[in-house]
């Protein structure tokens, strides 16, 4: 149990100083995500009377957004090199066929599951545990799409219900640390969202960070224009540091299994 807890507090340590040094070469991502975020508020209010062609509408912008996002990330995490100013439109395109035909392949099925539940009395509690199983199983997608490129859609999904099955507790056990002080309703809250999204969604890149920041500066007990001024600012610092710690520790784990990483905790015993 001792060479565990090593391994994996090495893990995160060698993880958190590792998005350090992206954040430093990416800053500018979270610039671009404030540009994104903007432009994606401009075309909801464009598209808003389109109806259900306006739906189809931002959901293209989106998987383009998130695709431009996933390549910048991509840049930072894996080619270790600064971003700069050009970089955010070269971007734009990257991934985006690998972002929509994974959101299709699991989101038009969720729709039609809502559709069908209408009528049942348990409706709500059996769509939130579809969204949290969505959540739990296919959360490591969108590191799946820049650092393993796989063509298929389905290779996509089989390699993140493997991955999670390998590596659940080094991958969640951040996520329920952050939440822990929240409680339990917080968490079912935003993997509802993200399970409905499959992490996919630019909103949800936000809400995670918005949230986290909104409950511990009114822990501090700051002024309500304050703390709200302060969690606009800092949200999206937050979810490209959120992006980057998710790349590296992806990447460190799927580089070792959970048998290399305590033989090598005991190895720096000796």
């Amino acid at each position: 149990m001792t060479a565990y807890l090593r391994a994996t507090v090495q893990l995160y340590r060698n993880t958190c100083l590792a998005t350090i040094q992206s954040f430093k070469r990416g800053w500018i991502v979270a610039i671009a995500m404030l540009a994104f975020a903007l432009g994606m508020l401009i075309a909801g209010a464009l598209v808003a009377p389109l109806g259900f062609l306006g739906g189809l509408l931002l959901g293209a912008l989106n998987a383009l957004v998130i695709g431009a996002i996933l390549g910048l990330v991509e840049q930072t995490v894996i080619g270790a090199r600064p971003i700069r100013w050009n970089d955010i439109p070269l971007s734009i395109g990257q991934y985006f066929w690998e972002v929509i035909s994974v959101g299709f392949t699991i989101g038009f099925p969720l729709m039609l599951l809502q559709m069908a539940l209408q009528a049942n009395p348990y409706r709500s509690v059996l769509i939130m545990s579809v969204f949290l199983l969505v959540f739990l199983l296919l959360n490591p997608v969108p590191e799946i799409i820049y650092q393993r490129r796989h063509g298929s859609v389905m290779e996509i999904l089989r390699e993140s219900y493997s991955f999670v099955l390998d590596n659940w507790i080094e991958w969640f056990l951040p996520f329920g640390v952050a939440l822990a002080p929240f409680g339990i309703s917080v968490f079912f809250q935003l993997s509802s969202q993200s399970g409905q999204m499959v992490g996919l969604g630019f909103w949800q890149l936000l809400k995670l960070p918005f949230l986290l920041l909104s409950h511990w500066l009114e822990l501090l007990g700051l002024p309500p224009t304050i703390s709200f001024l302060m969690v606009l600012f800092l949200s999206p610092i937050l979810a490209v540091l959120i992006l980057f710690f998710r790349g590296h520790l992806f990447a460190a784990l799927y580089a070792s299994s959970r048998r290399q990483r305590l033989f090598h905790a005991r190895a720096d015993l000796h």
